[in-house]
């Protein structure tokens, strides 16, 4: 236990988070959000369907964001943090405060921000159906430091 299994390769078969799957009501405005955010991610598959309207496959070689247009065209009932269900995502970045300064130009709606913590600072915005996206960027390459949650 503790000890990471490795395949015949050598790669890693830690689990990992590879990709979440959000419903948008416009998929072009949720990419340009992300996109804005972070540059560097690309389509990676998109196409459509019949319950799926369209989709898109947004991110890197090894992640993604999974954006669906399922015909809907307002946001849920769903309150983060009071209701299940996702609160918020959460992205490593190169440079938060970059990103924040990327999102505030592009005029979207800015939440909390935590810059208070030696090893990390967090900025926190909505994308256009108000789901709420944490950026945050390690001040450290220590592992046991960028899981310190003492302030």
């Amino acid at each position: 236990m503790g000890q990471e299994e490795t395949t015949a390769e050598g790669s890693s078969t830690e689990p990992r988070l590879e990709h979440v799957n959000i419903t948008a009501t416009d998929v072009d405005a949720t990419v340009q959000f992300f996109r804005t955010a972070m540059p560097e991610l690309k389509i990676r598959g998109e196409g459509t369907g019949e319950v799926c309207k369209r989709w898109v496959h947004l991110g890197t070689s090894t992640s993604f964001i999974a954006i669906e247009d399922r015909g809907v065209r307002e946001a849920g009932p769903h309150v983060a943090y009071r209701h299940p269900g996702v609160n918020h995502l959460g992205f490593v970045v190169a440079d938060s405060g970059a990103v924040s300064r990327r999102l505030r130009a592009a005029g979207y709606r800015e939440g909390e921000h935590s810059l208070d913590h030696r090893f990390r600072s967090r900025y926190y915005f909505y994308d256009p159906d108000g789901v709420e996206v944490e950026f945050v960027e390690y001040l450290t390459d220590r592992h046991d430091e960028q899981n310190d949650y003492k302030l």
